[in-house]
């Protein structure tokens, strides 16, 4: 069976939850053949791999989002749309019964330059009716460019060539949901969505903060994302969730009851066993790892501010930052000049790292996100014995509280962006050792009953076969 695995922006240019995942699943089925089909947002990161890629791995594709040759003379491009081209173009614009199909493959058959469609008459009285209908209180002009500059990625993944394959699973919605929809539709393959965040909702929380796109526009975007998650949720033959609360997300935005699977993540909780790697310099320490991209999402900010005030009350504190910060160069740069600016000691940035050579000696770890799905950094923590503090945010209550077990507390949830109650976290743990012992202890229990790879290798071997089952009767049906 030939499986695409579908990605944006993670795996494996970028190290981290996801891209982990996806690696970690291409190891667990060596037997299967792989290709990968990845959406990035530039030329200038082709090829760029922060992973080694496994020997079942037999092709790369990447789309480029921001491809400077989009604009391309070389490609021709009819004068006037059909009208049944027109009518679909129309439809995705106004939002109402898109008609997906024809806009697939009218992008695959005509050898479109997307500079003359955006540019063109076709596009313009598309925009203008969708103008006059939902938007006439705003500046045309502007209404006018931002759909232009709204839709370039959309058309850019509509134009791309699609690998042909058995099982499409892609591990998002949005930009990577329209290719596996793209796949389903030309080479009759499945397509299996593996969901660890819920794209729509934290594209709609990254636009509700961001200053940049007045409200008018934030909403325009948020039906945009919205539209492309309904097509992959209504072509999907599987939609995978984290955990129940993720599930009934998917279901509220308009996925099939039931298509819905939870899958929770699973580990190799082997790896983590007799620890030693790297040894701390001064054992008089508390040690509290924060395994994560230096990145915005993760609120390194938060964490780094809630760790000064820890440290005056138990100064014995140091706190690890371990992991990349080539992501956001200039937030890491200010999360470094926070640190010399408020005089703060005990903190390290060790770049990337493995993490087995550091948890083994670490007292607690933490994770101060405004986002995530069901982290892997705390089933690390769990397999590792130690004790989380983590924001309440995706799954981080199940893991920490427990869903459907009574090992009880296996850290503590704090709010997100709540200065004193991490704060307050980091000293508590600290100061009580005992508790952080049985906490751990809860983890451990907690991950090796329902988050070991072995778990989660059976959950995906049963949703391959099913799909290797559905594909052959599809293919007999088709014979006769």
């Amino acid at each position: 069976m030939r499986i695409c695995i579908i990605s944006e922006g993670c795996y494996p240019y970028v190290v981290g939850g996801v891209s982990g995942w996806v690696h970690s699943m291409i190891q667990t089925f060596p037997k299967q053949e792989f290709i990968l089909l990845t959406i990035i947002a530039n030329r200038e990161l082709s090829g760029k791999f922060a992973y080694k890629l496994p020997e079942n791995v037999t092709e790369v594709h990447e789309l480029y989002l921001e491809d400077a040759d989009w604009g391309s003379v070389n490609k021709r491009h009819k004068t006037r749309l059909k009208q049944n081209e027109y009518h679909a173009l129309r439809s995705l614009l106004l939002d109402h019964d898109v008609e997906w199909t024809v806009l697939f493959d009218f992008f695959r058959n005509n050898n479109v330059s997307i500079n003359q469609l955006l540019m063109g008459e076709d596009f313009y009285h598309a925009v203008q009716d969708c103008y006059y209908l939902q938007y006439p209180d705003i500046v045309f002009s502007d209404f006018l460019w931002t759909m232009r500059s709204m839709y370039l990625p959309l058309f850019l993944a509509l134009s791309m060539e699609i690998p042909k394959a058995d099982v499409y699973h892609t591990v998002s919605t949005g930009y990577a949901g329209i290719l596996g929809t793209m796949g389903k539709h030309f080479y009759d393959g499945q397509l299996i969505i593996s969901e660890h965040g819920i794209y729509t909702r934290e594209r709609e929380e990254e636009l509700i903060k961001a200053d940049w796109v007045q409200r008018t526009y934030k909403k325009i975007w948020i039906r945009q994302f919205k539209k492309m998650s309904k097509v992959a949720y209504d072509t999907a033959d599987v939609v995978t969730g984290l955990y129940q609360h993720a599930r009934e997300l998917q279901i509220e935005l308009g996925c099939p009851k039931e298509k819905t699977v939870i899958t929770p993540n699973g580990i190799d909780y082997r790896r983590f066993e007799n620890l030693s790697g790297v040894q701390p310099k001064n054992k008089g320490y508390i040690h509290i790892g924060a395994v994560l991209r230096v990145a915005p999402i993760k609120d390194v900010k938060t964490m780094i501010q809630a760790f000064a005030y820890a440290k005056k009350r138990c100064p014995k504190l140091k706190l690890w930052i371990m992991g990349p910060y080539d992501e956001d160069p200039e937030y890491a740069a200010e999360c470094f000049k926070m640190v010399e600016s408020m005089g703060i000691s005990d903190i390290e940035f060790t770049g990337r790292i493995q993490v087995t050579d550091y948890l083994g000696w670490m007292d607690m770890t933490i994770l101060t996100s405004i986002s995530e799905g069901q982290p892997l950094t705390i089933l690390e923590s769990f397999a590792a014995h130690v004790p989380v503090i983590a924001t309440d945010v995706g799954n981080c209550r199940g893991l920490l509280y427990g869903e459907d077990d009574e090992f009880g507390k296996a850290g503590i949830l704090t709010h997100i962006m709540n200065i004193e109650e991490i704060a307050n976290a980091m000293v508590y743990m600290a100061e009580n050792p005992e508790i952080r012992r049985q906490m751990a202890n809860a983890g451990y229990r907690r991950l090796i009953r329902k988050y070991k790879i072995e778990d989660m290798k059976e959950m995906y071997e049963s949703i391959y076969r099913k799909a290797a089952e559905r594909q052959d009767l599809a293919w007999e049906s088709n014979e006769t």
